[in-house]
């Protein structure tokens, strides 16, 4: 069985915060050349390449950034035990580091990843936004616990990832009064040449209405196109156009923004995925995202009905 050298793992994670060996050999009152032979019996016991050259310092490569991570937690647990026998305050909360997608409804995001705050273990957040390629590389070296998506994992991105299923929303078409009081009569054909505000091309859910657009014979004036939803509802609040909007969110957007619906996109819905690096979900936060996901996007969805009608 292989073991773990700890006083070799404790001078590499010393290095890699202090990012050289000179400041971390003064911290560890040991001389340099003590801390550079020991990351190296480290480096030699697993086998891989923990730093590389970056200027005069140095860099974590890629296999150094998950080993940093796993270090974190490990020196950080055995603070807590230590704590613990000495009878001081334990209570460390539970972190979970969740990466969202740039073309993700943030108000969406936020019902998805309220069900972990109800967990009975304390929880810490750490929430970062970012595109799908970004996302998925933090993912890969476990910088992130889960990936929320409105799309599955793009199989050109080349890493070992599962998509999980969240649930789907139908998809409304909103804008301020002035310029969706005319807009229902005559609806769905009432948007041609309307002003629309629309997700980028690169988006599922903009490809969806590329096509409900085709089939019903819609041809929009499009104003903007927006990477970021709360951008585009922004935008719109200043009335330069129409926006989409799930319907699950469909009431707050109301409150928010004072958009009033216009139609729904019959046949036209997004989909909401958790991107993780285990085939079956593990860590208890996301699996309270998991399967708290349904049921609140079903609530919310019915009650954004209700509001709209």
């Amino acid at each position: 069985m292989e073991w773990l050298n700890y006083h070799h793992l404790l001078y590499f994670w010393v290095v890699s915060k202090e990012g050289s060996v000179s400041r971390a050999a003064e911290l560890l009152h040991v001389t340099p050349a003590t801390v550079s032979i020991q990351v190296r019996e480290l480096e030699n016991s697993l086998g891989v390449k923990l730093f590389r050259k970056s200027g005069r310092g140095l860099a974590l490569t890629e296999t150094g950034e998950a080993v940093f991570h796993y270090a974190k937690d490990i020196f950080s647990l055995g603070r807590e035990l230590i704590d613990m026998v000495k009878g001081r305050p334990v209570g460390r909360p539970l972190l979970l580091r969740v990466g969202v997608a740039e073309v993700m409804p943030k108000l969406v995001a936020h019902k998805l990843i309220e069900p972990a705050f109800h967990l009975p273990e304390k929880m810490r957040l750490v929430c970062q936004e970012g595109t799908m390629a970004q996302l998925v590389a933090d993912l890969s070296i476990h910088k992130l616990d889960v990936v929320l998506s409105e799309s599955p994992l793009d199989p050109t991105l080349k890493v070992r990832a599962f998509s999980h299923l969240l649930g789907e929303s139908e998809i409304c078409f909103m804008a301020v009064k002035e310029i969706a009081d005319p807009l229902r009569e005559g609806f769905p054909q009432s948007l041609n040449r309307a002003p629309m505000l629309l997700p980028t091309p690169n988006t599922s859910l903009r490809r969806s209405l590329d096509l409900w657009f085709q089939d019903h014979q819609i041809a929009p004036d499009i104003r903007g196109e927006f990477s970021d939803s709360a951008m585009m509802k922004i935008v719109g609040r200043s009335g330069a156009g129409v926006v989409v909007v799930p319907e699950t969110i469909v009431e707050e957007v109301q409150a928010m923004f004072g958009f009033e619906t216009i139609g729904k996109a019959d046949g036209v819905r997004e989909r909401y995925f958790a991107l993780s690096v285990d085939r079956k979900l593990k860590h208890p936060g996301v699996l309270a995202i998991s399967q708290g996901a349904k049921p609140k996007l079903r609530e919310l969805e019915t009650s954004g009905a209700k509001k709209g009608a």
